[in-house]
């Protein structure tokens, strides 16, 4: 684990908080006026809270912005004894929530941050006001519920085939630049040492990457599948449609088809607010940082 004062050279101001409610320590920032209207922040793979350092501290000036770091990424802990599936992610963020009485919640999601969004909206609809969806699917569009064929799941399946993938993702803790540019990375501009640093420290060794090794091997495997049919049949979709939503897509996504993104969007919320963003990777948050703030600004003004 990351030590929870590490502020990667001020980069990272913000104070650390952290939870047992899932039984394991799991790290969170919680920023801004605590009767404000909650933002949670989800990431995705190979990254952890630290992907929307730019974008907290302006929404804090108004709104109370939480971002958690999931089971094996960023400041958490990585059990060696945990199932790594969406279904265990979704669970714990159900509890997590729980723990911290969210309500009213604007949910923003990017990559494994949709799966994890969608189904946690169909399954606790009375807490969600709002979805922003940065380069991800919620995965009940009626599309594929992942990026379908990218550079990114070609990859996977290439080397998962060879046998080679969990070496290659066990070693992230020197590959993630590489890894995040198969995904889409774009901004090179941002990438110093305190950035590399940011992104390795939570991989020092193969055991501290089963988290990112799993993520990509859900998809793969299908392993998602039966959680996302038995939510399905289980819950209210009507729930989630009814949700104001908003897609930023940007074209320069390896990760997520950007076809795949819309497709799965306009199957559950057919008048909602698309944005495509030429020039944009699947790492928006670290290329255009300032315009999503005020996307998403501009966003809940629309949808009070």
């Amino acid at each position: 684990m990351i030590p929870s004062n590490e502020t990667f050279d001020g980069t990272w101001p913000f104070v650390p908080q952290f939870t047992r409610v899932s039984g394991f320590e799991q790290h969170y920032v919680d920023e801004g006026p605590r009767d404000g209207q909650v933002i949670l922040c989800l990431h995705g793979e190979p990254t952890w809270g630290y992907l929307y350092r730019k974008m907290i501290a302006p929404l804090s000036k108004t709104f109370r912005v939480v971002v958690p770091d999931h089971m094996g990424f960023g400041k958490s802990e990585t059990p060696q004894d945990r199932v790594y599936t969406l279904q265990t992610h979704v669970e714990n963020l159900e509890r997590f929530v729980e723990a911290l009485d969210l309500r009213d919640i604007t949910l923003v999601c990017q990559d494994w941050g949709g799966p994890m969004a969608g189904a946690f909206t169909l399954r606790n609809p009375e807490r969600v006001k709002r979805l922003f969806m940065m380069n991800t699917v919620l995965g009940y569009g009626g599309g594929q519920a992942a990026g379908g064929t990218t550079p990114w799941f070609e990859w996977i399946a290439k080397h998962e085939g060879a046998g080679t993938l969990t070496g290659i993702l066990g070693e992230m803790g020197s590959t993630v630049l590489s890894v995040m540019k198969i995904i889409g990375f774009q901004n090179s501009s941002a990438v110093d040492d305190t950035w590399i640093r940011a992104y390795s420290a939570p991989f020092p060794d193969r055991a501290s990457c089963i988290g990112a090794i799993n993520f990509p091997l859900d998809v793969h495997y299908g392993r998602f599948l039966p959680f996302v049919f038995e939510t399905m049949e289980k819950c209210d979709l009507a729930a989630l449609k009814s949700k104001p939503a908003m897609l930023v897509s940007g074209d320069k996504d390896y990760g997520i088809a950007p076809d795949h993104a819309v497709s799965d969007f306009r199957g559950l919320f057919p008048s909602g607010e698309i944005m495509p963003v030429a020039g944009v990777g699947h790492f928006c948050q670290e290329d255009i940082p300032d315009e999503l703030v005020q996307y998403l600004e501009s966003f809940i003004a629309k949808h009070p």
